[in-house]
C-alpha cells in the first residue's frame, strides 16, 4: 500500500486565450489534510474541476493510490475512489437526509436491474445495508435526528454536513472539499473544524479548497498556494504563511488597501 493517495504533475489548462493552470501539481499522502489555497482568480477551483472529472487538461499526469488515474467523467471519478462537495450546495432538496446519503452509497452497491426489479433476497439484503451505513454516517457528522427530514428544510450548517456524509457513503479514497466553510457563521465553522479533525483521524485523506485561510492554516497537514495559475509556494502551513511570494500575492494583498481607500 502506497502513502501517496494522489499525485499530480504538469496539469496545463486553457480556456480560449486563457492560461488558466500552468504546469501545476501536487502530492497527497494518506490521512493527511491538505490545503489548496489563492486568490480569486488564481486557478484553485480550475485545478480543483480538473482533479475531479469537471474539466479536461490539456496535459498532465494522474495517480490515484499509486495506479494511473485518468480524471475523465465525474461519475467514473467516485468510482475511482474520488468523492467531492461543491461551494454550491448540491443536495437532492425534495430527499431525506437518509435518501440523499443512500444515493451516495449506491455507487458501491453490486445490484443488478433484474435484482432491483424483482426485489430479489439480495438485493433487499444489500439496500438494507445501504440504509445501516447510511444512518451510520448521519450519526457520525452529527444529523442522525434529521434522517427523516427534506434535506431543502435542514440549516444551512446541517446541509453542509448532509452532503460530507453523501460523500463519505461512496468509501472514497481522498474526499474533495469545495468550499465546505462558505457562508457558515464562527461557531458553524468551528464546529466543521472539528468534524474535518475527526475524519482525519480515522484515516481519511482530504483535499480542500478553502477562502478562509484562518481555517486552513489551523487545520491542514500541507498547503500549496496558486497565483495566476501557478504554483507559487508549497510546504507546511507555517512555511506557507512565511513565504514572502504568499504575503505578497495573497495574505498580504488581502490586507492593504488600495490606493485612496481606507482599510476595511
Amino acid at each position: 500500500m502506497t502513502d501517496t493517495i494522489l499525485k499530480v504533475q504538469g496539469v496545463n489548462k486553457r480556456f480560449g486565450g486563457l492560461q488558466a493552470l500552468s504546469d501545476v501539481g501536487i502530492t497527497i499522502t494518506r490521512a493527511q489534510i491538505y490545503g489548496l489555497i489563492g486568490p480569486n482568480g488564481a486557478g484553485k477551483t480550475t485545478f480543483f474541476n480538473v482533479i475531479t472529472g469537471l474539466y479536461q487538461p490539456d496535459s498532465g499526469t494522474f495517480e490515484l493510490d499509486g495506479k494511473p488515474y485518468s480524471p475523465s467523467e465525474p461519475h467514473k471519478v467516485a468510482e475511482a475512489g474520488i468523492a467531492r462537495t461543491f461551494q454550491n450546495i448540491r443536495l437532492f432538496p425534495e430527499m431525506t437526509a437518509l435518501e440523499n446519503v443512500m444515493v451516495g452509497r449506491h455507487v458501491r452497491t453490486k445490484a443488478t436491474f433484474f435484482g432491483a426489479v424483482l426485489r430479489t433476497r439480495g438485493e433487499r439484503a444489500e439496500e438494507a445495508a445501504i440504509k445501516k451505513r447510511a444512518l451510520e454516517l448521519l450519526e457520525y457528522v452529527g444529523i442522525r435526528k434529521y434522517a427523516d427530514f427534506q434535506a431543502r428544510t435542514l440549516a444551512y450548517g446541517d446541509q453542509r454536513r448532509l452532503e460530507i456524509a453523501r460523500a463519505l457513503a461512496t468509501d472514497p479514497k481522498l474526499l474533495a472539499l469545495d468550499e465546505p466553510a462558505a457562508g457558515m457563521n464562527a461557531t458553524e465553522k468551528m464546529a466543521l473544524r472539528g468534524l474535518l479533525s475527526n475524519i482525519r483521524k480515522d484515516g481519511a485523506t482530504i483535499l480542500l479548497i478553502e477562502h478562509d485561510v484562518k481555517l486552513v492554516m489551523g487545520l491542514c497537514d500541507r498547503v500549496t498556494v496558486l497565483d495566476y495559475g501557478k504554483v507559487i509556494a508549497e510546504g507546511t502551513p507555517a512555511d506557507v504563511q512565511r513565504n514572502p511570494a504568499v504575503i505578497e500575492a495573497y495574505l498580504g494583498g488581502a490586507q492593504k488597501p488600495a490606493a485612496g481607500q481606507e482599510a476595511a
